[in-house]
């Protein structure tokens, strides 16, 4: 969250949330901690990008913005983070699953501890292009 700029003209909060309560998403970016995660050092890396994760909750900053509480079971940590740095596994859209093709069923099992490596290095390349 070290990225939020105040004079982002955008208004998140009038528009319902992105994602919603248990979805499946995957990280655009790594996140490093900005000294807001305890037992960590600043600086850390908390999330890597394409890790898999589950929406826990759904709060605001400033007003302004959506914060999703994000569960990534495998490391462990649960971050806060805003719609541009995730995007859906649950509900990719259409063009995304056409461009996937045959891949797209590997993305089910992805982050619910089937063997889906390749399909989580292609997750990877297609969530810099999600638009969820």
């Amino acid at each position: 969250m070290g990225d939020i700029n105040r004079d982002d003209d955008t208004i998140e909060i009038a528009f319902p949330p992105r994602f919603s309560f248990g979805e499946r998403v995957i990280a655009r970016s790594a996140v490093r901690n900005d000294g807001t995660y305890t037992g960590k050092d600043i600086g850390a890396v908390l999330v890597s990008k394409g890790d898999v994760g589950y929406v826990t909750s759904i709060n605001t900053f400033l007003q302004q913005f959506y914060i999703y509480a994000v569960d990534f079971v495998e490391s462990g940590h649960r971050v806060g983070m805003r719609a541009k740095e995730l995007c859906t596994l649950d509900n990719l859209p259409d063009d995304v699953l056409e461009r996937l093709g045959a891949r797209a069923a590997a993305l089910r099992s992805l982050g619910r501890g089937g063997d889906a490596a390749a399909a989580g290095a292609d997750a990877q390349n297609e969530a810099e292009g999600c638009t969820r």
